[in-house]
């Protein structure tokens, strides 16, 4: 073993990456907005399956098989990004604009950023990759306080932009939480 990989280090290989039946090719990105599960831990999980109104995400051997994303199927709704456990599934859109891509991820920390912010876009292993802008903030009921954030990214980065930095508090938020 080389050391590489979610049991050595806690981020997924490029090689796991490449075998997650969850990540869609590069045809189906360029066709518009869709999840990428990036779930490479067979374990008993089916939150994303249940989440799926449109039947696009299935497991398949049991429930400890993979998720597997149907591209064909997505339409990029973004139901299943926040009820992942695992915080393992995501949105691409690679047609947001000319110059930028959209990337959808679960987050739970505070304080939240506010549409318009520009913060630090980051990799799996939290590393800045380039600067995005908040597009969006969803908080969807029943997702047990785990939000969407939407940033516009460079569109080269949409592959490895998967969250944000940390915002900073204030003295006034650290005394409200």
């Amino acid at each position: 073993m080389n050391g590489e990989g979610l049991a050595y280090t806690g981020i997924p290989s490029k090689e796991e990456l490449a075998s997650c039946p969850g990540v869609p090719g590069e045809e189906r990105l360029r066709k518009g907005r869709t999840a990428v599960i990036e779930c490479v831990q067979q374990i008993p999980c089916n939150p994303c399956v249940e989440a799926c109104p449109f039947g696009a995400i299935s497991i398949n051997g049991g429930i400890t098989g993979l998720p597997v994303l149907n591209g064909e199927i997505c339409t990029g709704c973004g139901k299943c990004v926040p009820r992942c456990p695992g915080l393992a599934i995501f949105l691409v859109d690679l047609g947001y604009s000319k110059t930028e891509a959209a990337v959808d991820f679960p987050y739970e920390y505070l304080p939240l950023p506010k549409k318009g912010d520009v913060v630090d876009a980051v990799d799996r292993a939290g590393q800045r990759i380039c600067s995005g802008r908040v597009v969006q903030v969803l908080d969807s009921p029943g997702c047990d306080g785990t939000r969407v954030i939407r940033l516009a990214v460079p569109r080269e980065y949409a592959g490895e932009v998967r969250s944000m930095g940390l915002l900073e508090r204030t003295d006034s938020e650290n005394q409200e939480t």
